[in-house]
């Protein structure tokens, strides 16, 4: 029996917490369970989880429970081969050692957004030495980059990602040590099944800095670093049981800096000056007691900064930082203007002028369908993962700004072996490890094989094509 402290010591984060509860709860029953009949299928709406019998495709089809397995009409294009698998898998099996090597040289040398030196440097040199076209500094971006390999003529252009930004003070505390090896590893693995397999198409890696707030993918979007791909994808590890897998929503997200200006005066004279500390502790807390007025899938979050400060100087200038979050950007919008009520309302009282200035907006995340559809299957049939079906926000995304209207795209989650959720000490030790490595491993087979069944089956790039603009309304 599993101990009763077990959920908080993996302290997962709560797409994962319920399949815990229930893998406790099978493993106390007394009645036999014939595996090679059942499985466990997790479906979550709202707080219910249910678990049922594994049944036959057909039957999920008929029952509504599962769009059907893709099927172009002509068998020699439907799945991938057994051989295109087999080559793309060899090569990163290959690759193991180096992207190790390369996941723990970013992971030891943190940087903060749009500082990202030392990742841009050791990527590039890698991937030249791999037999890409490298852009250094890409699009003005001075650590963005693009890596591409082409081969044949014609066929579509497969855009992957990797993060490289770490968080202040605690590192690769969200795991973009992993994300930058895992684009990597579906680069090269797509590469080896293109050449070996004479699939024309074109692979396209961006280094896209500063996701933790500075919008790098939104950059490069404007700058048209997304123009040429038919489709992108990438992954992000999360806390969890390894081998299970998450696709779905993110929050939408506005982030917005907030300057209060007063005047100094000596702490014994204070009459004599404007408190801008005052007015930003004011703001802080006019937000706090909003909170309970908000809907439960709203969040709100900031800190207080200051410069120059002395405890017998009154201070003239203090500065707030605040993250708004909801399932849809027009929640986001809404929910804005009722935190900058409180921002005037502290100038207002304190005498103070204020200036506000929103950073880059990060809208709601929508997975393609087909991609969606299509990395499930590959990743439950080939590679023994579990999917969690989880159909409420997550965390937020600069992915879904850049593509969420313009491409197909898909941004899987996986699960690492970590004791604390994303952007703790804890989790910055588990991006190190050699179970979240492992980890990597599969989900970079899984994505590289979801890009060469786009690569190599026009029909299904096409239904992929054809459906994008749908994902957002049917997502919900």
């Amino acid at each position: 029996m599993a101990p009763r402290n077990e959920e908080h010591k993996l302290n997962c984060f709560p797409p994962f917490r319920p399949l815990l509860r229930r893998i406790r709860h099978l493993s106390r029953s007394q009645q036999p369970v014939d595996e090679s009949q059942t499985q466990l299928i997790l479906s979550s709406k709202g707080s219910i989880v249910t678990w049922e019998r594994a049944v036959t495709e057909k039957e999920r089809i008929a029952g509504g429970e599962l769009l059907p397995l893709y099927s172009s009409g002509n068998e020699e294009n439907t799945f991938l081969s057994a051989a295109v698998l087999e080559t793309m898998e060899a090569r990163v099996d290959e690759l193991d050692g180096d992207l190790r090597k390369l996941s723990l040289q970013i992971h030891e040398h943190p940087e903060l957004m749009f500082q990202e030196k030392f990742a841009h440097d050791t990527l590039t040199k890698y991937m030249v030495s791999q037999g890409f076209t490298v852009t250094p500094h890409y699009l003005g971006l001075e650590t963005a980059w693009r890596a591409s390999f082409k081969h044949g003529a014609g066929g579509p252009v497969l855009g992957v990602n990797s993060e490289m930004d770490a968080l202040p003070g605690i590192g690769h505390a969200c795991g973009h040590n992993l994300i930058a090896i895992a684009g990597v590893g579906v680069a090269l693995g797509v590469k080896a099944a293109l050449v070996k397999h004479d699939i024309a198409g074109e692979v396209v890696l961006l280094g896209t800095p500063a996701e933790e707030g500075g919008g790098g993918k939104i950059i490069l979007l404007d700058r048209g670093g997304y123009a040429d791909m038919d489709a992108c994808i990438m992954c992000h590890p999360a806390p969890g049981p390894n081998g299970y897998f998450v696709i779905g929503p993110s929050f939408a997200m506005q982030s917005l800096d907030v300057e209060f200006f007063g005047r100094t005066a000596h702490a014994a004279a204070p009459w004599e000056g404007i408190n801008a500390l005052d007015a930003a502790v004011l703001a802080y807390s006019s937000i706090s007691a909003l909170r309970q007025q908000i809907k439960p899938q709203h969040r709100i979050h900031g800190i207080i900064e200051g410069k120059n400060w002395a405890v017998n100087v009154i201070p003239d200038y203090a500065k707030l930082n605040y993250v708004v979050r909801a399932p849809i950007d027009d929640e986001v919008d809404g929910l804005s203007k009722r935190i900058m009520a409180c921002f005037e309302a502290a100038a207002l009282a304190t005498g103070c002028t204020f200036k506000i200035t929103p950073n880059l907006p990060y809208k709601e995340l929508s997975n393609n369908l087909p991609l969606t559809r299509e990395f499930t299957r590959i990743a439950t049939e080939r590679y023994g993962m579990v999917f969690v079906d989880i159909q409420e926000p997550g965390a937020s995304t600069d992915f879904v700004s850049c593509l969420v209207a313009t491409l197909p795209a898909l941004h899987p989650g996986y699960s690492i072996p970590a004791v604390s959720a994303n952007h703790t000490i804890g989790f910055t030790a588990a991006s190190h490890s050699e179970e979240a490595h492992v980890s990597t491993l599969r989900i970079i087979k899984t994505l590289a094989a979801t890009g060469i069944l786009l690569c190599s089956n026009k029909k299904f790039l096409q239904e992929a094509c054809n459906l994008f603009p749908l994902s957002r309304l049917l997502s919900y």
